[in-house]
């Protein structure tokens, strides 16, 4: 790319993004829908609803109104527990993702969460892995009507930063995701920790897959080949 953008805030999707829990996801969601609501769904199945909130992935496989409110959310905190219980040993950073917190945070770079998730999985990952204080801005499942691909996730986030869409990166791992920062005007770095680069197609708003935040394109903070750490802003230039 040979635009160059202002990037003055960074936005970060939580499951996938920041950790790479996706499968833990899977595995609880299977259990659940199988063994409690006997759905019979194979896990590629239950992959391919696993997206929006979780009262959105019961309406998709069961129908809108099957769960009354009180049904749908003890199914998801239920749903929640399994995984966390599951996860925790494992519960970590994606790699890279520390020191890039970590510097972007001592060069005054806001920086939000702009997740489908509950609080409730949010604050175990904050709070087990200690890095609440590295943002500005939380932006849940609770804090919106509408789910990603809708922008009102990642518009709402860069208002809480104080910040114009247009100057906001989005890491993202998932095509929803990304196609919510599209649809905010926002550019996207996609982690590939579940998704293929091909499962991203049509999407115009992506500057660069990553496998980790050790990627050639973010390792060397201090002398970054695609960001360069200015007072109070990134200047990017691709």
């Amino acid at each position: 790319m040979s635009e160059n953008i202002a990037i003055k805030a960074l936005i970060f999707d939580l499951n996938g993004t920041m950790i790479d829990d996706m499968a833990f996801h899977t595995i609880a969601w299977h259990d659940i829908l199988n063994n409690d609501l006997k759905a019979n769904l194979t896990e590629e199945e239950v992959k391919k609803q696993m997206y929006g909130k979780n009262e959105e992935v019961l309406a998709r496989i069961f129908g809108q109104g099957h769960f009354n409110e009180a049904e749908a959310n003890r199914i998801s905190i239920e749903k929640e527990k399994r995984y966390q219980r599951a996860f925790l040993p494992h519960l970590k950073l994606i790699e890279g993702l520390e020191p890039f917190l970590a510097f972007a945070h001592s060069k005054n770079i806001p920086m939000a969460i702009g997740s489908a998730a509950i609080p409730f999985n949010i604050n175990f990952v904050l709070d087990n892995l200690h890095i609440r204080h590295y943002f500005s801005a939380i932006v849940s499942a609770d804090d919106v009507k509408m789910s990603k691909p809708d922008p009102e996730t990642f518009t709402k986030a860069a208002a809480l930063l104080h910040t114009s869409p247009a100057n906001c990166i989005v890491f993202e791992d998932a095509p929803k995701g990304v196609e919510a920062a599209e649809n905010a005007g926002m550019k996207s770095i996609v982690l590939t920790t579940m998704h293929t680069e091909d499962e991203f197609t049509g999407y115009n708003n992506i500057l660069r897959f990553i496998k980790n935040y050790k990627d050639p394109l973010l390792k060397d903070i201090n002398e970054m080949p695609y960001f360069s750490f200015g007072k109070g802003n990134i200047s990017e230039g691709l």
